[in-house]
């Protein structure tokens, strides 16, 4: 008998399982994520689980950990401050691919250097040049992303500038080469970049979880869900963090499956920060071939088909005053829901909401409140971020009492981005609340929060609403909403059959929407989703009934649909994927792409086989290290050809090796 801990850090809540034989969940439990230290929040519940189900820490055979946290990092732009090493590119290419906007102002060089297609080198390395960056600039980043112009088919310089960064800084860096073997260098050096910022905070979740599991007697190894589904050990998670974006959603459609044996339909997964959602399509979850992509930011790491929108129970509601009515819309950035800070500060916070409720105007800043995170790195603020933090301290402070000029609002927010300072405010959390749909936190303390933001006016001049429970129901209504128009984008991207329409484009368009709601008149228009809806989450219950009747679907919501990527997270596969090239750079010449450096054959098959041999035994060796077990390989050869006077002659060809096994359990 074995018995397995998943674990999964969410936004809000972090969620523990114990499966026996990866057949049945015999306990689960949950406490709420920790910020500061995601670990105490895993101790929380894995002792929770641990206590619950009667089973001894030493009796645990494998734990595997889940997370949300580079997904997050990435939605709400925050991260370690980094510097990017450019080799071989111009300075435009920053600008059109998105580079710049991912740096957010942290330092960046652009050197001389490259290789060419076929892996020659095409400038030398300006060495000189690097020195002087990394004397600038390493003392002031956490890290380093390095992309080199074809380093997939010669690595040489990205090699050489790794060996400079290390030697002259000791900072962590992350080359292109090692993340992805596409051709694309923007692309690559875009995912060093995030991978790069991710480093600290990943490295310190599992450093502390290790060692947090230890403290609790679990000895088993601890695995980590990659953004595939599949299981990695934890130093290849810590080595490569860009890998565990969309983990948590991944781990989601892995338990979604492994609870409901679903075939085909759309998994809806809805946490703190987020909602993600991907299809099933014959029993797997789709693999997005141009790369995940999260937020604004896509990516060359290799993960589930999803779409990740910045909706979730702890989103920001925001005032609409347009139109007569006014409204609300949600979203992407999360909040503390008022409701759990004043668990933490209800003096403060009942105090401040008080005389915020007796001032017969409302305040711009009313129902908020900013308090610091405790024990993140510092590296690189300015000096206006540095007093406003002095001035935080280590207290909840109503947001009103913080910021003392417009120019300050600039300040808080790139802090929040640091993940240095958390805001509290008005979510659809503290709406479930006041309607009495939850109740783990303080009601009394969201109901005032929402009196206060109802008071708003709107085009007509009237009250946003009348009372907290009128706009509870507001900010529910429009959850289920966006929650709809994020299934029907998916649904939309999915089809086999295209529209040559955006998919937000037809999830809003008025036929869709009238359709909906069943229009009858000169015209009937019936419009919905043909296929179910799984719906995760821990207020999926909540929610997502509504959700399912406004789209005319079934809505499928299973028994453990609360700690569905806790499940994921451990009745997956460790599955490792190598990938390389062969190309021709001449007639009867066929050279093999290698992390050593480029190999000509005279024959194809001889290079085939060579590329094979080297992306078979690196694949096992990945798969081993990662703690599989029973391991089995499949190896995929796309070759290209063209027709040229009569006769095929080679172009290119791409080789990509599988290994895959179920992770070693500890007797």
């Amino acid at each position: 008998m074995a018995l397995l801990l998943g674990v999964d850090t969410g936004g809000t809540y972090t969620d523990a399982v114990i499966i026996r034989d990866e057949r049945e969940v015999i306990a689960s439990a949950k406490a709420l994520t920790t910020r500061h230290d995601l670990a105490i929040g895993v101790g929380g519940a894995v002792q929770a689980v641990l206590a619950q189900s009667g089973v001894a820490a030493e009796e645990i055979a494998l734990a595997s950990l889940s997370t949300t946290l580079a997904t997050n990092a990435l939605v709400e732009g925050q991260g370690g401050r980094v510097a990017l090493i450019y080799i071989g590119f111009k300075e435009r290419d920053l600008e059109t691919h998105g580079l710049l906007e991912a740096l957010k102002g942290d330092p960046h060089v652009v050197l001389a250097g490259g290789h060419n297609h076929a892996g020659g080198e095409a400038v030398p390395l300006d060495e000189e040049g690097l020195r002087a960056f990394l004397a600038e600039h390493g003392a002031g980043v956490g890290g380093f992303a390095v992309a080199s112009q074809f380093a997939t088919r010669n690595p040489a310089h990205e090699v050489r500038a790794m060996t400079l960064v290390a030697e002259l800084t000791g900072r962590p860096v992350s080359a292109s080469h090692q993340l992805s073997a596409k051709l694309n260098g923007p692309k690559r050096a875009m995912t060093a970049v995030l991978n790069a910022r991710l480093i600290g905070m990943i490295d310190r979740l599992i450093g502390r979880a290790e060692d947090i599991l230890r403290d609790i007697g679990v000895g088993a190894p601890l695995m980590v869900v990659r953004g595939d589904g599949a299981l990695i050990s934890s130093a290849q998670a810590r080595e490569r963090p860009i890998e565990t974006i969309l983990s948590g959603p991944a781990a989601s459609i892995v338990g979604a499956r492994w609870m409901t044996g679903a075939d085909h339909a759309l998994v809806s997964d809805i946490g703190g920060t987020t909602t993600d959602v991907a299809l099933l399509r014959d029993g797997r979850p789709a693999i997005d071939p141009a790369g995940a992509r999260v937020g604004p930011y896509r990516t060359m790491v290799e993960a589930v088909a999803m779409r990740t929108t910045g909706l979730g129970g702890d989103s920001e509601v925001h005032f609409l005053a347009e139109g007569l009515q006014g409204g609300v819309s949600l979203g992407p950035r999360r909040l503390v829901p008022v409701s759990l800070i004043a668990v933490d500060a209800g003096e403060v916070v009942h105090a401040t909401l008080d005389a915020q409720l007796r001032s017969s105007l409302p305040g711009e800043f009313d129902g908020r409140f900013v308090r610091a995170v405790a024990g993140q790195s510092m590296e690189g603020i300015g000096p206006r971020e540095a007093v406003l933090l002095e001035r935080i301290g280590a207290a909840v402070l109503p947001l009103g009492d913080v910021l003392r000029s417009r120019i300050e609002t600039g300040a808080l927010k790139r802090l929040v981005e640091r993940g240095l300072v958390q805001v509290a405010g008005v979510t659809p959390s503290d709406a479930s609340h006041v309607l009495g749909l939850a109740d783990s936190w303080d009601r009394q303390a969201a109901r005032k929060a929402l009196a206060l933001f109802g008071r708003r006016r709107t085009g007509a001049g009237e009250r946003l609403a009348p009372e907290p429970e009128a706009l509870a129901r507001m900010i529910i209504a429009q959850l289920e909403y966006q929650t709809a128009l994020a299934l029907l984008e998916t649904a939309f991207a999915e089809e086999e059959e295209g529209f040559g329409v955006e998919p937000a484009v037809l999830a809003r368009h008025v036929l869709m929407q009238r359709g909906l709601g069943g229009h009858r008149g000169l015209v009937r228009l019936e419009t919905g989703l043909a296929v179910p809806v799984i719906g995760l989450g821990a207020s999926a219950a909540t929610y997502y009934p509504a959700v399912g009747k406004r789209l005319g679907c079934e809505m499928i919501l299973p028994e453990h649909a609360g700690v569905a990527n806790a499940i994921g997270a451990v009745v997956g596969r460790v599955t490792m994927r190598e990938a390389g090239t062969v190309t021709s750079p001449s007639e009867g010449k066929y050279r093999v792409h290698l992390l050593e450096g480029p190999e000509d054959f005279g024959a194809e098959g001889a290079a085939l086989e060579r590329l094979e041999d080297v992306l078979r035994a690196r694949a096992m060796a990945a798969a081993e290290a990662a703690g599989a077990a029973d391991i089995q390989v499949s190896v995929v050869r796309n070759v290209r050809s063209a027709g040229i006077e009569g006769r095929e002659v080679f172009v290119e060809a791409e080789v990509t090796v599988e290994a895959s096994g179920r992770p070693r359990v500890a007797v």
